[in-house]
């Protein structure tokens, strides 16, 4: 029975690279993962909150007491085929292998989801959940797999000097060593680029022998993911490492960008734009200074845009509202609900992976 059962994985494997391939022409991607809408489907969602109980409070929306379940209920559906997503299966062409989630409370959202669908798939295999500093690693002990999420909010460093904390626009010393070695890393940073007063982490921002107070932040944001990108540039090998930005999340603070000029919040949202491939509000000009930047590199086929922006913007009715921040009655239209929209962000994760590299992870 147990080399029946390896057999059927390994058909299972070769057909779904044979679906893949067979939508690929001269090596070019026939099918845009993220063009497409969104689909009521009483098939999801693929796991309970109550199957993980890693899961942080603030993202539980269930369990702190949110009473409505179609936020659950939608799939997306791009303009071609997609697999459903097969834990077992990632596992299986992960083994071995490590995976590293770089960046802010975004990144520990899809980090979250990533652990708890493979869980899910594999409920009987043995886990360990371990936090050190501002690293913390989930290993499938049984597959050899290692899916971490490294705390680096600006990816650019944060130092404390003489004249305060600075925010060093040109400098990348600070987290770059967890980096090497990882054969599968997904970057994120933007949300802490807006935080200003008190909540603001620095005092000065600088670049080269210049030194500000504050300067636009989409253009601060813009130079420093030029330095993360000569990073890559200079030290990613692409035969070892593959690489991913995560794109923009977006938030939902106002109707006004939906069409719902009454709403003031995510509150209260709970359906989608059903039907809608593009959100009323237009595009996110931070989406649009990443697409730039990374077309701007050396290599651009170094880094996969996980371009989740567009089609996130549809669902106003995923974030947590009063459903979130550990259980307390604020309001969070940033981060989402698990389960939820960041579950699609690591099906189109594992469909990219496949897609684009199936040479590598067979």
């Amino acid at each position: 029975m147990a080399d029946f059962a390896i057999s059927m994985k390994i058909i299972v494997s070769l057909l779904f690279s044979l679906f893949i391939i067979s939508q690929t022409v001269h090596g070019k991607r026939q099918c845009d993962l993220f063009d497409g809408i969104w689909v009521y489907d009483e098939s999801y969602p693929l796991y309970e909150s109550s199957d993980c109980d890693f899961i942080e409070k603030q993202f539980d929306c269930s369990k702190n007491g949110r009473p409505d379940k179609f936020y659950l209920k939608y799939n997306w559906h791009p303009n071609c085929s997609m697999p459903r997503f097969n834990g077992e299966d990632f596992l299986e062409r992960m083994r071995g292998k490590s995976i590293m989630f770089v960046g802010d409370s975004l990144s520990l959202n899809q980090w979250q989801s990533l652990t708890c669908m493979l869980h899910k798939s594999v409920p009987q295999s043995q886990y360990t959940n371990v936090r050190t500093g501002l690293l913390s690693t989930f290993t499938f002990l049984e597959y050899n797999v290692k899916v971490m999420m490294s705390r680096n909010v600006f990816l650019v460093d944060l130092v404390e000097e003489s004249i305060g904390r600075v925010l060093k626009l040109d400098s990348i010393e600070s987290g770059n060593k967890d980096w090497k070695g990882i054969d599968v890393l997904i970057f994120d940073s933007w949300h802490w680029w807006l935080h200003t007063g008190r909540k603001q982490p620095w005092d000065f921002i600088q670049e080269g022998n210049k030194t500000y107070k504050d300067m636009d932040r989409l253009v601060a944001y813009e130079k420093a993911l030029k330095t993360w990108t000569n990073w890559v540039d200079s030290n990613v090998d692409p035969s070892k490492t593959k690489v991913f930005f995560q794109g923009v999340s977006p938030d939902h603070m106002d109707g006004k960008e939906w069409g719902e000029v009454r709403a003031k919040s995510c509150a209260n949202e709970e359906r989608p734009l059903e039907g809608h491939k593009k959100y009323p509000g237009g595009s996110h000009p931070t989406e649009l200074v990443v697409e730039r930047v990374l077309k701007e590199m050396s290599n651009p086929n170094l880094v996969y845009l996980l371009n989740i922006t567009t089609f996130s913007q549809l669902r106003k009715d995923g974030h947590p509202s009063v459903y979130g921040h550990g259980g307390h009655r604020g309001m969070d239209c940033t981060h989402w609900c698990l389960p939820g929209v960041p579950d699609t962000w690591n099906q189109l994760l594992y469909a990219a992976l496949v897609y684009q590299n199936y040479h590598y992870l067979i």
